[in-house]
């Protein structure tokens, strides 16, 4: 990953996540919250195992990662799969500039951070709703990115749960060198408290591209949560 690209993560970020966009038109809708604003553009995988539903794969990541770039952008891959490092080199080839698994997936979450790393990709581990923080605090300096997931995960368009916050403070002193992320039903109305709380990175999906303009939608929520 380039050092400008690196750079994109260290302000606090609104990530759109393309899994609720319209896949008819995704170049043209990732375009418009580039226009906007945005640096960070999330991509969610799933595997109909890990989680339910099944979605997309490096192929759409690869087709959107040089727009992205272009624009000095970054592609934030979420992956919420069974045997999340078997993945791990398909999607840094198509373009990933972060990679996160879910520890609930990975019995080895220390080897598995450093083998993104090794792939110049920045290192993510996310952890689930009925998880404890105690589960990344040994991972701290060693992933970049802590995403808390706020809904459970596995479906679009599900609504924050309220204790989210709470447990964002908690992983902001588990992982104090850590970007801690935030995803799940995050939009102008939970994004302020999760801020405050310590978060540095708000996954939003349908809060953006379900609106009907999806770059004001943007910058509504990145005034919300204070991110650039």
């Amino acid at each position: 990953m380039s050092a400008e690209r690196s750079q994109v993560y260290a302000a606090r970020r609104v990530a759109p996540s393309i899994l609720s966009a319209d896949f008819s038109r995704l170049g043209a809708q990732v375009d418009e919250v580039l226009a906007a604003g945005a640096r960070v553009i999330h991509v969610d995988i799933m595997d109909g195992h890990f989680v339910p539903e099944i979605t997309i794969g490096p192929l759409v990541a690869g087709s959107i990662a040089d727009r992205v770039h272009a624009a000095g952008g970054a592609i934030d891959v979420h992956l919420m799969v069974e045997r999340p490092a078997a993945q791990f080199e398909d999607f840094a080839r198509a373009g990933a500039d972060s990679i996160t698994f879910h520890v609930e997936a990975e019995p080895h979450a220390h080897r598995a951070l450093g083998a993104i790393r090794e792939l110049g990709c920045l290192a993510g581990v996310a952890i689930n709703p009925g998880t404890s923080v105690e589960a990344v605090r040994e991972l701290d300096r060693v992933a970049d990115i802590v995403l808390c997931m706020t809904v459970n995960p596995g479906w679009g368009g599900q609504s924050f749960i309220p204790t989210s916050a709470n447990k964002v403070k908690r992983l902001r002193d588990a992982a104090p060198d850590a970007t801690i992320g935030v995803d799940g039903g995050i939009d102008v109305e939970t994004a302020g408290a999760v801020a405050d709380a310590g978060a540095r990175m708000f996954v939003a999906g349908s809060a953006v591209f379900g609106a009907a303009d999806p770059a004001e939608a943007y910058r509504a929520i990145a005034a919300a949560a204070g991110a650039e």
